[in-house]
């Protein structure tokens, strides 16, 4: 029977013959974790200042309903009770959705920041590799024409 070739053997000879630098892959994957943990801090920030928000203004509404709910003397204070609950509660919608756009300016002048920083980031990076290779390429160009001058010599 046929035996089937093992190409591990192969395989390893051919990756051992083109090199790879891994260390931009791990500095890239670094930075991206670095990144996503800033961005997780942002999220959750936000998400607790809305969860605030929220429990604030559902406090506030159950006061104001318990108020609604007295027992009152004359039939219109019922009505004087009912008007100032609808403009308490105007009120506090407009005060809490305030709350709110404040919590998301916030939240999208964090991200840009967070975003604009990492690009920084992210542009030095890629000036260091491509100098470094630059420096590596030149040396082997160097190293090249001294072998090859050397050769023509003899």
């Amino acid at each position: 029977m046929a035996k089937t070739p093992d190409f591990a053997k192969t395989m390893q000879d051919m990756m051992a013959n083109f090199p790879i630098d891994t260390s931009s892959m791990h500095e890239a994957m670094k930075s991206q974790a670095v990144l996503g943990e800033k961005m997780a801090k942002v999220v959750l920030s936000a998400a607790e200042r809305s969860t605030e928000i929220s429990a604030r203004w559902a406090k506030d509404a159950i006061a104001r309903a318990g108020e609604l709910a007295a027992v009152r003397d004359e039939p219109s204070e019922y009505a004087k009770a009912m008007s100032d609950f609808a403009s308490a509660s105007a009120e506090m919608a407009a005060e809490h959705m305030a709350a709110y756009a404040e919590l998301a300016k916030k939240v999208q002048m964090d991200t840009v920041d967070l975003m604009l920083t990492a690009g920084k980031d992210m542009a030095a990076d890629a000036q260091k590799v491509a100098e470094k290779a630059t420096r590596e390429t030149q040396a082997a160009v160097k190293k090249a024409t001294t072998t090859a001058t050397a050769a023509a010599a003899k």
